[in-house]
């Protein structure tokens, strides 16, 4: 996938992405959000099909590398928890906004 597909389908939250895993096997997710957390941008993904190795409600995250196009695996399990609550916390907030952006 060229780095202009990558960018492109991020910017689509209905748009399937395509991950190959240690496998080589293709697992197709769909965009769950991109979110900023310490100057940095992550890629929330949600697997599309049903798959045995991921469950159907479990919250996949990459960092976003804006510059190579691609999404990098994150190793240090306390980031990747850091980053899940920050987005809960943030789409908390917006779950409380009305359509005009105030709150309700």
């Amino acid at each position: 996938m060229s780095e202009k597909e990558l960018d492109n389908e991020l910017e689509d939250e209905n748009e399937l992405v395509e991950l190959v895993d240690e496998e080589g096997k293709i697992v197709n997710c769909k965009l769950l959000d991109v979110t900023e957390y310490k100057g940095v941008k992550y890629a929330l993904l949600l697997a599309a099909e049903p798959n045995e190795d991921i469950a159907e409600d479990e919250v996949m995250i990459f960092v976003y590398n804006e510059e190579a196009g691609t999404l990098d695996t994150i190793e240090d399990e306390n980031l990747l928890n850091e980053v899940f609550d920050f987005y809960i916390k943030e789409t908390e907030g917006e779950a409380d906004l009305d359509d005009n952006g105030l709150e309700n």
